[in-house]
């Protein structure tokens, strides 16, 4: 904070005014003597002339007149189109034949620049929550992700070449037999806590109600590790979460349950965002010679993301919101 006594302070420009109006002091030596320039003294001094004391408080930066503002009509087609049809400030700038910083400056003006709360869809508002302690509730979900072939993909050989490493087939055997190896899928099945967005994800090779009930045992045992009990697990409405075996390894740990309402992801929306984390940083973040490299590099990513990687939404790495969880110093 700066001290009031400062030269540039209110205290000081009028010190420095009735050094030049009421003492008769040369601007010169009252720049020199403040330790400012001559025409920063000439400035609070013909505001002490005219407005006295007031005369010294910070005035806005704000222009009296503004010619190349935009026309209110104009500003309230901009808000029409926000409102109803819920655009940004491109698809806006695009049908009222205007530049999107143009477009953008008249929402934060108003105050309607953020769609995040709000559905795009039918327009509500949307209720976000977030449970108060670790545990109380445990997102899960499913993320389906092509094999890499041996050798690379279309992210090192190209699209043209890379085509014949598709998920589709890949020759096997020379050019003469017509015989292909489906390269199949990975299945990242994660399970991420509501409260520190704490993440547990693995790599396995389906989605039935077999893997799906043994990833999760092996999950809730990391958490309790973790020091994180369980009250309740959130899905969607997958055949694997519907099953038996899932149902009984809820109810024999004495965790109710929960499913998204059907065609509405969102609801799952924070173990969805991770998802998307997950391919943008691991799965794409660079181009891989093989799906054994690919996921060799999951562990690595997996820490960081708990332990040091700054998460926006709670304002720090999810291990910041776990106590004494094994590992977040390495």
């Amino acid at each position: 904070m700066c001290h009031r006594n400062a030269p540039l302070t209110e205290t000081g420009r009028l010190r420095r005014a009735r050094c030049v109006v009421e003492d008769r002091w040369p601007l010169r030596r009252a720049a020199e003597r403040f330790q400012v320039s001559v025409g920063c003294a000439k400035r609070w001094a013909d505001r002490y002339r005219c407005h006295g004391e007031a005369g010294m408080v910070d005035r806005s930066s704000r222009p009296h007149h503004s010619p190349r503002r935009v026309p209110t009509r104009t500003e309230r087609r901009i808000i029409k189109v926000r409102v109803l049809r819920r655009w940004g400030p491109a698809r806006i700038a695009g049908l009222l034949g205007l530049n999107p910083s143009t477009v953008h400056q008249v929402l934060v003006r108003y105050r309607i620049n953020r769609l995040a709360h709000m559905d795009r869809a039918t327009g509500r508002v949307i209720r976000r929550y977030e449970y108060n302690e670790p545990g109380g509730l445990v997102h899960v979900d499913i993320k389906k992700l092509g094999n890499i072939p041996d050798g690379g993909g279309h992210k090192i050989h190209g699209r043209a070449t890379g085509s014949r490493h598709s998920t589709r087939s890949q020759p096997i055997a020379n050019n003469s037999t017509s015989s292909r190896a489906k390269l199949g899928y990975a299945y990242l099945h994660t399970a991420l806590d509501d409260h520190s967005r704490l993440a547990y994800t693995e790599i396995l090779p389906g989605e039935t109600k077999t893997i799906a009930t043994a990833f999760w045992k092996r999950a809730q045992a990391w958490f309790a590790a973790a020091g994180i009990e369980i009250q309740r697990v959130l899905t969607d409405n997958g055949a694997c979460y519907r099953s038996r075996p899932w149902k009984e390894a809820l109810n024999k740990a004495g965790i109710s349950h929960k499913r998204t309402r059907p065609y509405r992801p969102q609801t799952n929306g924070k173990v969805e965002r991770f998802h998307r984390t997950l391919l943008d940083e691991w799965a794409y973040a660079q181009p891989y010679s093989s799906e054994t490299q690919r996921r060799a590099a999951l562990p690595s990513w997996l820490h960081d993301y708990n332990h040091h990687r700054h998460h926006t939404s709670i304002g720090g790495p999810p291990a910041s919101r776990v106590s004494n969880l094994s590992g977040q110093y390495n």
